[in-house]
């Protein structure tokens, strides 16, 4: 095999432009950039700490916040308020996430399927794209620091490469690049994550060898396979994806909640005992991430493990610390006489449907591509959940060859945005990179169907376009629906917009000729455009996903939190009193309607004047009133409903024996 390195050589101008590469983690988060002295690509390293920045934001009870690994220990002590694995809710409405609430400690809002889940915590409400953005604040704040301390003058960071999981789909790509602009970021690309990993170790290949690569990619909450070939170049190489695929609910976390259930099942704990107590729940889980780091080099762990300094050796100090107080405070009556014994051999026949998964998805990406395992000349291996033995003997079995793992499979991901990033500043000109879209992006057809414009796996920047025609004499109006997704029916695909071409000439049907084009430029990024053609009438927008912001959207969301603006729950509050008294109201009505005659006049008349009372004051801005004139009436009301009920009972059992 050529030997591989990640040198770059040093661009030849005063001041090249410093533009950040940072791989945004499910579990953890790291910048990079190019050193302009040695020309290598490098990790921010702060003196004393790891590169990583654990991907988790605590709120204080104040609203305060704290990001890293000083927020990891609430993970425990204030799992309501510690956010972890936000990167699984990026670009995901409710819809998205059934079935997958269990895994969060915290409560995910489920106010509408179809809108961006939000994150209640306390009285405020965050989106995915607002806690993110924390992340991206704190990776920008501690590389100002590092490079400001080296260079001895002060370092902005302003411009950044944002790396995503191949198959992220437009409304994901499009949050991550508003969590940018959010944390006062200019995002100049979005690439996948195993297209960086190629370019970290991709520099220095024989450039008279080309070779096919795959790229395994097994983070925290996601992976990734992607299939690349890299072609020779007299000034350096052009990096093609061929296919991709994966899946952005599968990683490593996924094989910490395996050993969770195993000793749940074990220790016969009801998994309804286990979620009911976040802090257990997270402390297993937290204990389990250190169990699974200790079976990659032992053959069993149980308690006596914790004291092995191998057990923390891929862990940061701040999670020794929390592991220290987590044992410390572990003698609760239920869990004094817990067993935690777990075998390697355990751990793998409990994980082993979660690697056949990735498998699975290894070979549709090879269909894709159409090559067999054999044609594949190196496999690259990325994420930290790679470093499990289980899962690199399988990786290497179904290729048939070692895998590659030489780079730092947490960092190889930044280092490659770090490469791409000096690309874009202009300090090398020897790489192209060809990247592809991972779903296919069509319209909606009569039937419901997709036609599909752009096939998943097509180079991008790329566009298309395809004509059609009106369906009905004298059409003046064409709505165009925009849709991502494999599926033949509209309804199992992702809709991302829609809009109305209008101006049409009326015309007999099938006259019109309507040209749909649509243009994906390199982040993956889509933009739309109608035209009829015989009259020149034209429309064209840019996608923006209903998941995304838009840019008034995002300045006001940048405004707000300069200013510390009115909490949106006081607005939330209202909306919801407002709405319970308008069902109440109308139950009050029914309840007169149906059970008038079992009243007096009196009580009548009282239920009336509190309804009234109710009602002149639903529209006011006023929570606390509502509230008061709600609690009224159903005061007033309780003892007449139990007593109408009484005596709708009394007469159904009239004449019958119990």
């Amino acid at each position: 095999m050529a030997k591989i390195s990640i040198n770059i050589k040093e661009a030849k101008i005063e001041k090249p432009e410093l533009i950040a590469g940072i791989d945004l983690g499910t579990t953890n988060s790291l910048i990079a950039f190019v050193n302009k002295e040695t020309g290598n690509a490098e990790t921010v390293k702060e003196a004393g700490r790891n590169s990583l920045v654990p991907s988790i934001v605590h709120f204080d009870q104040n609203g305060n916040v704290t990001v890293g690994s000083e927020a990891k220990p609430f993970l425990i002590s204030d799992p309501q308020r510690t956010i972890y694995s936000v990167k699984r809710l990026m670009g995901k409405s409710y819809k998205d996430v059934r079935g997958h609430e269990d895994y969060f400690g915290y409560k995910i809002i489920d106010e509408d399927e179809e809108k961006l889940v939000k994150i209640r915590v306390d009285n405020k409400f965050y989106s995915p794209i607002e806690l993110s953005s924390f992340i991206l604040k704190e990776l920008k704040a501690r590389a100002e620091k590092v490079l400001t301390a080296k260079s001895g003058e002060r370092t902005e960071v302003k411009r950044v490469v944002i790396t995503v999981p191949a198959y992220f789909n437009d409304s994901q790509r499009q949050a991550t690049r508003d969590a940018g602009k959010l944390a006062g970021l200019e995002v100049l690309r979005i690439i996948n994550e195993p297209t960086a990993a190629s370019l970290a170790y991709g520099i220095g290949l024989d450039k008279n060898e080309e070779r096919t690569i795959a790229v395994y990619d097994l983070g925290g909450g996601t992976f990734d396979i992607s299939i690349l070939k890299i072609h020779p170049d007299a000034s350096g190489g052009i990096f093609e994806v061929l296919s991709t695929n994966g899946d952005t609910f599968l990683g490593g976390d996924d094989f910490d909640r395996a050993i969770v259930d195993f000793w749940l099942k074990k220790n016969k704990v009801s998994k309804e005992e286990f979620l009911d107590n976040k802090s257990l729940s997270q402390a297993l889980r937290l204990k389990a991430e250190g169990a699974k780091i200790f079976l990659s080099n032992h053959n069993q762990y149980d308690r006596s493990s914790e004291g092995h300094p191998e057990h923390f050796d891929k862990l940061s100090k701040s999670f020794i610390d929390l592991s220290r107080t987590f044992r410390e405070g572990w003698h609760t009556s239920m869990m004094q006489n817990f067993d935690f014994d777990i075998s390697r051999t355990e751990f793998e026949s409990i994980t082993r449907h979660l690697i056949d998964k990735t498998i699975s998805c290894v070979k549709k990406a090879l269909k894709d591509a159409k090559l067999d395992a054999s044609a594949i000349e190196s496999v690259v291996m990325v994420g930290g959940a790679t470093r499990i033995p289980s899962v690199k003997k399988t990786v290497s079995e179904f290729f048939g060859k070692e895998v590659y793992d030489k780079i730092n499979p947490d960092e190889v991901v930044a280092l490659g945005a770090a490469i791409q990033a000096d690309v874009l500043a202009g300090n090398q000109k020897d790489i192209l990179l060809l990247d592809v879209t991972p779903l296919s992006l069509g319209i909606e057809t009569m039937g419901e169907l997709m036609d599909v414009i752009i096939p998943r796996n097509s180079k991008i920047p790329t566009s298309a376009a395809r004509q059609y025609t009106t369906s009905k004499d004298g059409q003046v109006n064409m709505k165009i629906a925009v849709y991502q997704g494999e599926r033949d029916v509209v309804n199992d695909n992702r809709k991302l917009a829609e809009f109305i071409l209008t101006g049409i000439p009326p015309m007999a049907a099938g006259l019109p000729k309507i040209e749909i084009s649509f243009i994906l430029n390199a982040d993956g990024i889509l933009k739309v455009r109608a035209k009829e053609l015989r009259s020149g009438t034209e429309q064209a927008i840019e996608v923006k996903p209903q998941y995304g912001l838009t840019d008034e959207e995002v300045e006001k969301m940048l405004f707000d939190s300069i200013t510390h603006a009115r909490d949106d729950m006081q607005a939330r509050a209202l909306l919801e009193v407002r709405t319970e008294a308008q069902q109440v109201l109308q139950s009050a009505e029914k309840f007169l309607n149906k059970n008038s005659e079992l009243l007096n006049e009196d009580e009548v008349a009282g239920i009336r004047s509190h309804m009234k009372a109710l009602e002149e004051v639903i529209e006011s801005s006023d929570k606390d009133l509502i509230h008061v004139r709600l609690d009224e009436l159903n005061e007033f009301t309780h003892p007449f409903a139990h007593r109408v009920m009484d005596q709708v009972i009394s007469a159904a059992m009239k004449g019958k024996k119990v």
